[in-house]
């Protein structure tokens, strides 16, 4: 299975007025091949940056990120990037946005490999429609299909349910992890929602304020689907939390604590 990503030495600077703006700050990772992997920290710390150092996006300063043994030098169609804000082209069909991205391919082959993903992201019926008649979640599942196309090896997200409600979000992401499961792909996920990586990654990397350095590695050891286990995921969540210095239990004492205890006992109904 291809898909291994080895960063090694990460070292990431902006030019400002005052000089240069350190980012990222000796940086090492490593995902193997199939693993889900979400980078939480600070707003601002720098989590959208080195995701785009290790897609290729950005250069770093001092580094080297390396895909599969091969130096990742730029982007590539093995790697694909699902951004915060939307990419596809609102004037053409769900159809032709993913026929688009096939550069090369035969037409038939094209339109056998759309039909087949927007199958996958349940919406087959919707071909013919234009983006701005889809719902935000429709929207969300043409993204990924959109990447899922060209079969990458390596899925990169850069918040991609930020824009969507509370309850479509919840939706929309349960389906995004049951079609990675199904493709195994290697992903790498920045969020803001320390519940919603615990929801999807294999391990939670926690970052520091920027310049960002990686503060702490969770394993997150529960296989999906994770509904029994709410109580246990609630308390690696209080963990990273309190990596990023919110204690939810501090000042609350004993009754919060005999809460605490209880959600940790009690299975969830």
């Amino acid at each position: 299975m291809a898909g291994e990503i080895v960063a090694t030495g990460i070292f990431k600077s902006f030019a400002g007025r005052r000089g240069a703006l350190p980012v990222i700050d000796g940086v090492d990772l490593r995902l193997s091949p199939g693993e889900i992997v979400a980078l939480v920290g600070p707003s601002g710390c720098g989590k959208s940056t080195l995701l785009s150092v290790l897609a290729g996006f950005e250069t770093a300063d001092r580094g080297t990120v390396h895909i599969d043994g091969e130096r990742v030098a730029g982007p590539s169609r093995k790697r694909v990037m699902m951004p915060q804000s939307p990419s596809i082209f609102p004037w053409m069909s769900v159809r032709r946005n993913l026929m688009l991205v096939q550069d090369g391919a035969p037409e038939a082959e094209k339109r056998r490999r759309t039909a087949e993903l927007l199958e996958m992201v349940g919406l087959a019926d919707f071909a013919d429609a234009y983006p701005w008649q889809l719902s935000g979640g429709m929207r969300q599942r043409v993204e990924l299909a959109r990447a899922l196309v060209v079969r990458p090896e390596v899925l990169f997200m850069d918040e991609p349910f930020g824009a969507l409600d509370a309850l479509t979000r919840m939706q929309v992401r349960t389906e995004v992890l049951r079609i990675l499961l199904q493709n195994r792909l290697t992903t790498v996920l920045v969020t803001h929602d320390v519940e919603e990586a615990l929801h999807f990654a294999d391990r939670v990397v926690v970052l520091s304020e920027r310049p960002t350095r990686v503060v702490r590695v969770l394993p997150v050891p529960y296989p999906h689907p994770r509904p029994d286990v709410r109580a246990e995921l609630g308390v690696l969540e209080d963990e990273i939390l309190r990596e990023l210095g919110i204690d939810r239990d501090e000042g609350r004492g004993p009754a919060r604590a005999a809460v605490r205890a209880t959600r940790i006992l009690v299975p969830p109904a």
